[in-house]
């Protein structure tokens, strides 16, 4: 907070405290500057400290537990608070593992933080230590000289404003070589259009050579495949003399002995390019970058680089009026971790992807993780292969993480009508203790989520789903319908694990205890819910599910991110006589699309209601009313498509959305593929027009434009391997 902006903190009801504290650039406690006295000392056990205590240790200060804070409860009317110095602001709940699992935690707060001073643009917060800083004013370039192993960080001040960038080896510059990035081979061995964080992350010059490696990237969105804008490309356009980068790269790099050209290959960085693949032409738009996006990378090399902000103002790329780029160095030892931006929707606030609180067991085992929503997860685990972990989930037992699904606690009198009226099953039937596989519609009968919903008690619900659309969509509900009723967004404060094969449940005979007023393991059905602690009545509290996304025999806990570590280590050391293998995202794409099990962005998306999505199973249109029910009705009388599996009779696997044939008309496409080990064939699937789905029906898979290359598919039900879900529920 700058002096003079203000903070609001609202919805802090009678049974909640919150805690404040302030520090100023040196890390020294100044929660006088918000006019507010010490009432209480933190106690880091009673929330999630891991960031904030590695924010104070960066800045110098004090991490034990004599932090002065402020408890502000107790307050029926929002309160304001005003800074009048330079200072950072952290608030927290405190609560303490037990009741984050038993689903008794404080309810959710809302803060608005307003800037004294909203005209000037924002930089986003320092990411450590230093060495230089400059702006690139708009139309014009700068280059500049980056030591190896320091981080480059380009920002886009405004939003929507282009920057070209290249990077010469300084000992090429030396030798009078010009050793450069080159598009045309990063693309070859990045596999993709340009290099993003993870595996794949790398800017190549001609010899192949890495010279810089993406560590961060807010915007996801640019071009590698354009040049620099050109004088010519502006006077064939009418606009003799327009200012234009690669002029200006090229008088920017004089000093360091770099020919001059006409037109500079450049990354170019935020301009939001792609093809048409119709008529295979470059098409360009407004920028997806927001006010203070940026990429990050890591210099492999000493190096020369060049930065512009591009002065187009006669195309959409620099959303018709150009502005400012800035750009900082930072030291090598900067400790800036691999991240990309999430965001819930297009015009929610960014946060950066985090690791997981098992993350510190996983990284040891694997350098192959993807991003799953504001988490990195592992993709497959090297020493076992995908296929190995494919097969332990078979036969033996396995253990994924899966912290990257949204949680939310429903609680209050009207938790049960909130979700009686959105979910499609019945919930009036939910035992406590119990859980069910569920949806969530709109009026369309279209599949907003899905999820299993689970009874922790008369008027406590947990709702694991796969998006935070779930929790807008209560909170909206609730409103509308002027419920008495609280949902509680758990965000990553209860990281699960999947212990999933059909030795899980000897595994996890060994470790866990039960108190005797709770369903025990012996007790579980399929969908049955419980809590636990490891060991012993001291071990560490958990929640226990018996479900899965595999179609096997399976469990899923959810601990608190202090006792996140303690709970790995617990299963894979229990799990090692039942031969247990971590699994990653790879595996499971394989064992669920052989469950039959749907995917958002593939079985069910928007314009695809829940039948299409081979959901029916899911919808109790015995209910007297839910939303979307009507629509789900006329549609169950009289449906288009249906889902389908297909079975190939070769191994070649078809993308995502390929399409099917008769002959030369398209009755259905795939909704997702893969090879099956066990039935060692290609399969898929698809959602097929009814005329077409009958069983043994052999249809067409085009490839190749759908016309040069068909193979040859057998419809068939779904799931793939046991049909009657005996496994899952053994």
């Amino acid at each position: 907070m700058k002096p003079g902006d203000l903070l609001s903190v609202d919805l802090i009801s009678d049974d909640q405290t919150l805690m404040i504290w302030a520090f100023d650039q040196r890390g020294e406690t100044t929660l006088n500057s918000l006019n507010l006295a010490v009432t209480m000392h933190l106690d880091t056990q009673n929330f999630d400290s891991e960031e904030f205590l590695s924010w104070l240790r960066s800045l110098g200060g004090q991490d034990d537990s004599n932090i002065p804070c402020h408890a502000l409860s107790n307050q029926s009317e929002p309160v304001f608070l005003k800074s009048n110095a330079d200072i950072t602001v952290w608030l927290a709940f405190p609560v303490s593992p037990v009741d984050l699992v038993d689903g008794k935690a404080s309810n959710s707060v809302h803060i608005s933080h307003q800037p004294s001073c909203s005209s000037s643009p924002m930089l986003p917060n320092l990411l450590g230590d230093t060495r230089d800083e400059f702006t690139v004013k708009r139309g014009s370039a700068e280059a500049y000289e980056v030591k190896k192993g320091e981080y480059i960080q380009i920002i886009d001040v405004q939003g929507q404003q282009c920057s070209d960038f290249m990077a010469f080896r300084a000992k090429g510059l030396d030798q009078n070589k010009e050793w450069m990035i080159d598009s045309t081979a990063t693309r070859t061995m990045v596999r993709g259009a340009y290099p993003r964080p993870g595996l794949y992350d790398k800017f190549f010059d001609q010899d192949l050579q890495p010279l810089l490696n993406v560590v961060q990237d807010t915007c996801g969105r640019h071009d590698t495949f354009g040049l620099a804008c050109t004088a010519r490309g502006y006077e064939e356009r009418g606009f003799p003399g327009h200012l234009n980068c690669s002029d200006n790269m090229s008088l920017a790099l004089d000093p360091f002995g770099v020919q001059r050209r006409s037109a500079w290959p450049a990354i170019n960085f935020f301009w939001n390019t792609w093809i048409d693949h119709n008529r295979q032409q470059l098409m360009t738009a407004e920028s997806y970058s927001r006010p203070g996006d940026y990429v990050v990378m890591r210099a492999m090399e000493d190096l020369v680089c060049v930065s512009t902000a591009c002065p187009d103002d006669i195309d959409p790329i620099n959303g018709w009026n150009p502005t400012d780029i800035h750009v900082r160095i930072y030291r090598p030892d900067t400790p800036i971790r691999r991240a990309v931006a999430y965001r819930e929707k297009e015009d929610a606030p960014m946060s950066i992807s985090q690791e997981s609180a098992f993350h510190e067991r996983l990284a040891p085992l694997t350098e192959h993780f993807a991003p799953a929503r504001d988490l990195w997860a592992p993709v497959n685990f090297p020493a076992t292969g995908a296929l190995g972990e494919y097969w332990a989930c078979r036969n033996a037992v396995t253990l994924q993480d899966m912290s990257g699904l949204r949680k939310y606690d429903i609680i209050g009198p009207d938790a049960e009508a909130l979700l009686q009226h959105a979910l499609t099953r019945n919930v009036a039937k939910l035992a406590v203790w119990r859980g069910t596989y569920t949806l969530m519609c709109d009026d369309s009968g279209h599949v907003i989520d899905d999820g299993t919903l689970f009874r922790l008690d008369d008027h406590l619900f947990r709702w694991c789903c796969g998006s935070e659309e779930s929790g807008r969509t209560l909170t909206a509900l609730a409103d509308e319908m002027n419920l008495q009723v609280r949902i509680n967004e758990m965000r990553n404060s209860l990281p699960n694990l999947a212990i999933q094969g059909p030795r899980s449940r000897d595994l996890l005979k060994k470790i866990c205890f039960f108190q005797p007023n709770v369903p025990n393991l012996d007790h579980m059905n399929w969908f049955g819910v419980s809590v636990a602690r490891m060991n012993d009545r001291n071990g560490a509290p958990f929640m226990i599910s018996r479900s899965g996304y595999t179609g096997e025999l399976g469990y899923e806990v959810f601990c608190a991110k202090s006792h996140a570590v303690e709970v790995w280590d617990a299963i894979m050391t229990a799990g090692q006589e039942f031969g247990i293998k971590p699994m990653g995202s790879e595996a499971l794409e394989i064992i669920r699309i052989e469950a039959g099990l749907a995917a958002a962005n593939a079985e069910f998306a928007s314009g695809v209601d829940a039948f299409e999505a081979g959901l029916g199973f899911a919808v109790d249109l015995r209910k007297e009313s839910f939303r979307g029910k009507d629509a789900l009705e006329r549609n169950a009388s009289n449906p288009r498509c249906v889902l389908k599996g297909l079975l190939f009779d070769c191994d070649d696997v078809p993308h995502h959305g390929a399409p099917l044939y008769v002959g030369e008309r398209q009755v259905g496409q795939i909704t997702s593929a893969t090879r099956s080990p066990s039935l060692e064939c290609a399969i898929a699937m698809a959602r097929v027009l009814v005329e077409h789905a009958k069983n043994g029906t052999v249809l067409e898979v085009g490839l190749l434009d759908g016309r040069m290359k068909r193979l040859n598919a057998t419809v068939t039900d779904i799931p793939f391997i046991d049909p009657q879900r005996k496994r899952a529920r053994a």
